[in-house]
């Protein structure tokens, strides 16, 4: 890794002096985010135990009045696409990268760009077939890494590929407002976040600080991964993002050989997911092959295959994005 990409993933991590590690460390001792000034030292007996709590109760009252964070645009993107899924495992990456593709093969006057969120896992690198660590602008910005005509940045191009990110929450949530606001995106149309799975910190995070224009959730058709991302839809409902539809992955295999078709995780168990959460369905897509081995060697099938059963599923999805997407500002 260059010395620039080292730095600027320590400082994420509030490693380095005037990156606030001692502060986060020292805040993490007693109560989260106690001061001496906020807090007060340590009650001892009656008298102090009271303007201890009328501290604690001023203290609580400012952070409300605070409300949410107010969201800002990311400087240059006009829409953001979230593609999440409430359980891993369920093809939301490989969801993800194809839809991006097939957003930019829809539209050729249209810019596209892929952020990979999860921090933990980065998948977008391999997936696109990009190696190296970005550029730094003169404004000391990072440069996405670009393939296919697709701007991606990922924590992927930071790290080494086998390297572990042992971080806590506040690490990984700095780590991605910095992914969000320290990039060079240019000018996109589009961008695709591919969320980590699950409802947590990221989520959040993501959600209450940029404006997102709307919300794609995958899933198998099968019971447990139909639960988890149930409670998805309903996260990004809690905190205002649309969301677009759902994409119901894997939904049958059709032996290569005899043509028969299995539904090895279900039958439209999303479908019926759909129904009850009152959403659409953007579209099926196949368990196939082609659609791993694509990704795995960095050749999305959008791309590689592109009039490919698999190729036309995402295609179809991605017109079904456009179409409810709202209108983009000017």
């Amino acid at each position: 890794m260059g010395g620039a990409a080292w730095l600027w993933a320590l400082r994420a991590a509030r490693l380095l002096p005037g990156a606030g590690g001692g502060r986060a460390l020292a805040g993490r001792r007693g109560r989260p985010g106690c001061t001496p000034a906020a807090c007060g030292p340590p009650s001892a007996g009656s008298a102090s135990s009271g303007s201890g709590d009328e501290a604690l109760r001023d203290r609580r009252a400012r952070i409300l009045s605070r409300g949410l964070p107010k969201q800002k645009p990311i400087e240059g993107v006009k829409q953001v696409v979230v593609v999440a899924s409430g359980k891993g495992g369920v093809g939301k990456s490989t969801t993800a990268v194809n839809i991006a593709v097939a957003l930019a093969a829809n539209d050729s006057a249209k810019e596209v760009g892929l952020l990979d969120a999860d921090i933990y896992g980065p998948s977008i690198p391999k997936m696109m077939n990009l190696k190296g660590n970005p550029e730094l602008t003169p404004k000391n910005l990072m440069r996405p890494l670009k393939n296919y005509g697709i701007a991606c940045m990922s924590m992927g191009f930071l790290i080494e590929e086998t390297a572990p990110v042992v971080w806590r929450g506040l690490m990984v949530m700095s780590a991605v407002e910095k992914l969000l606001r320290q990039v060079d995106w240019g000018q996109l149309d589009y961008l695709v976040i591919d969320m980590p799975p699950g409802t947590g910190d990221v989520q959040l995070s993501v959600s209450q600080n940029i404006p997102i224009a709307g919300a794609v959730i995958v899933s198998t058709p099968q019971d447990v991964a139909l639960l988890d991302a149930h409670k998805g839809a309903e996260m990004f409902r809690k905190v205002h993002v649309p969301v677009l539809g759902l994409v119901q992955n894997m939904s049958v295999f059709q032996c290569p050989k005899c043509k028969h078709e299995t539904h090895i995780f279900g039958t439209d168990g999303v479908k019926d997911l759909a129904k009850t959460l009152g959403l659409d369905i953007l579209g099926d897509v196949p368990l196939h092959i082609n659609i791993r081995e694509t990704c795995d060697s960095g050749q999305p099938v959008v791309i590689s295959q592109p009039r490919s059963d698999a190729a036309k599923a995402y295609h179809k999805i991605a017109m079904e994005i456009l179409r409810r997407l709202p209108v983009p500002p000017a």
